[in-house]
């Protein structure tokens, strides 16, 4: 997963959405409230999400964007929405440049000679690269080297990312894989090296996408897991030391996967649909069990659980799965592309791309005129252990572009406390979920979804212009 820091969204994510004027207050139904309480407990009981993400993580494993393992889980994912009785299912293409691993190793050279455990980050080159290794603290002290200065040598940046339940550590620890090959080469690096973004003490390195600015020469450029960046400190702490990197990847062609997509009809107006869903695909170290496979088991699973009360919501709920989130969105930004004009159609859009732990807080980017709405959702989430954040929250990565675009995003923030122990690494496997809490986020997404569905009034959803692309 991409992680897009709910904690320090940016701006245009966090605000509400501007209200129509003269726009009628959105109110939930007590009839639709009550159903929900009865949606709630029945959630709490079944198993699905767990079978859903069992079956997804056994069956088709690692699914690496572009990779034969992609097309594998668009397979399973067309199937699986057919077993579990979608109305519709159906995909739409997603294509984006294909990024191959094969092979990757480090050592340290000389009378301390051993090796180290790493993992090529995801964009690399290949290349072979033998070196003294020069230590920086945090991406500021890289930026801070003095030009040319470390010609020939190889990067090191040692910055320990710290625990926090929101994920918010993440951003600088994200920050140094996504910015700090570049700034290497510009400093006159030959490779990089980091210590992996992530909270853990196993020897297990975690992967993730880098970008190379353009007009550079990239580099090989790989994660260290937490022990072996201890190591290679201390090791530098004695004196210097030269490494020898060894990658073996690169860019080949490109790919064109698919958005999965599954929905239920609703009663009344089938032509507006509450969004929910996750990715699809994973890194390629671990069969991507929290990221993003349980994301996936919720939100199929509560949509199953929706379409199985006595009567259908008024508004068709709709399950995205997409495709390559992990290498750049691309399947949010597809489904945006593919979907913005119908962004007002979009009553509310959520995902779940934050692991399987517990929900704790529920918010909207509603405008004032459904803010009663969101606190009528919350009060049904209470009995989940879920408070009322109404000044927190915002859209996810594959949300956010469609958001961006006028949609109005929910959010059902989980607890990430131990997210990045897994985090992109081949720790990430099904034994790390704990199934009655897979259970409470189906229950909260599944009475989210309906409440949004049945809602009378909207969410404050309203096309407005794409962004214009950052300026480079």
């Amino acid at each position: 997963m991409r992680l897009a820091l709910l904690a320090a969204a940016p701006a245009f994510l966090l605000l509400a959405a501007v209200a129509p004027a003269g726009a009628t207050e959105t109110r939930i139904p007590d009839r639709a409230l009550e159903q929900a309480a009865q949606l709630r407990e029945r959630a709490l009981a079944d198993d699905t999400g767990w079978k859903v993400t069992e079956s997804l993580t056994t069956e088709v494993g690692p699914r690496l964007a572009g990779s034969e393992a992609d097309a594998r889980a668009v397979a399973w994912a067309r199937a699986k929405f057919q077993e579990l009785g979608f109305d519709k299912v159906w995909t739409e293409p997603v294509t984006f440049p294909k990024w191959v691993r094969r092979s990757e190793s480090a050592e340290v050279l000389g009378k301390h000679a051993q090796p180290l455990a790493i993992t090529a980050l995801g964009g690399s080159p290949a290349g072979n690269v033998e070196a003294e290794v020069v230590r920086f603290a945090d991406l500021d002290a890289l930026e801070a080297a003095v030009e040319g200065s470390l010609a020939g040598k190889i990067a090191f940046v040692d910055y320990q990312m710290p625990v926090a339940r929101d994920g918010s550590g993440y951003g600088k620890g994200g920050a140094i894989r996504s910015r700090g090959p570049s700034l290497a080469i510009r400093k006159g690096a030959s490779g990089f090296l980091m210590r992996s973004a992530g909270t853990d003490n196993h020897r297990v390195p975690h992967t993730g996408i880098t970008r190379y600015d353009e007009g550079l020469v990239p580099v090989p450029s790989a994660a260290l897991s937490i022990p072996d960046a201890d190591q290679l400190a201390r090791l530098l702490a004695r004196g210097p030391v030269r490494v020898r990197l060894a990658v073996d990847a690169g860019w080949d062609g490109k790919y064109t996967s698919q958005n999965v997509i599954g929905e239920f009809t609703g009663r009344s107006r089938p032509d507006e649909v509450v969004l929910i869903g996750g990715h699809l695909d994973s890194w390629d170290l671990g069969p991507g069990a929290v990221d993003d496979a349980a994301g996936i088991g919720i939100t199929m699973a509560a949509a199953k659980l929706i379409a199985q009360l006595p009567q259908r919501p008024a508004r068709s709920i709709r399950v995205v799965a997409f495709a390559n989130e992990e290498q750049g969105l691309h399947g949010g930004k597809a489904y945006a592309a593919a979907h913005g004009a119908d962004v007002a159609k979009h009553q509310l859009a959520a995902e779940s791309d934050f692991g399987a732990g517990r929900i704790y807080a529920f918010n909207t980017g509603a405008p004032e005129h459904a803010r009663a709405a969101t606190q009528q959702i919350a009060q049904a989430l209470a009995p989940l252990g879920i408070e009322y954040a109404a000044d927190k929250g915002g859209a996810g990565p594959d949300i956010g572009p469609l958001a961006a675009r006028g949609a109005t995003w929910a959010w059902l923030a989980q607890d990430g406390s131990d997210y990045f122990d897994l985090h992109h690494t081949a720790d990430d496997t099904l034994d790390k979920i704990d199934p009655a809490a897979l259970a409470q986020n189906v229950a909260a997404s599944a009475v989210f979804a309906y409440l949004a569905a049945e809602a009378e009034g909207d969410f404050g959803s309203q096309p407005k212009a794409a962004p214009a692309p950052p300026a480079r």
